[in-house]
């Protein structure tokens, strides 16, 4: 089962609406996703849904070692 149908039904379960109603939310919540983050991160949504985390495993360390460098972290050289 991929992280996405255990989404909808951890939803299910929680509040007892239909499997239609909770894969509503779910298409809510993830297009609000995909318009709010940076495009990088965005354009990885449906990958870590999937189960596939690969792709955004490079994008997370980048924005780690972008994120160190402004708060005065160590840099990579």
């Amino acid at each position: 089962m991929s992280s996405g149908k255990t989404l909808v039904e951890l939803i299910r379960e929680k509040t007892g609406v239909s499997a239609e109603q909770a894969q509503q939310a779910v298409d809510v919540v993830v297009g609000f996703l995909k318009e709010k983050l940076p495009e990088p991160i965005a354009a990885q949504v449906d990958q870590v849904l999937k189960g596939d985390i690969s792709a955004l495993a490079d994008q997370i360390d980048a924005a780690k070692t972008m994120l160190g460098g402004l708060f005065g972290g160590k840099k990579n050289e």
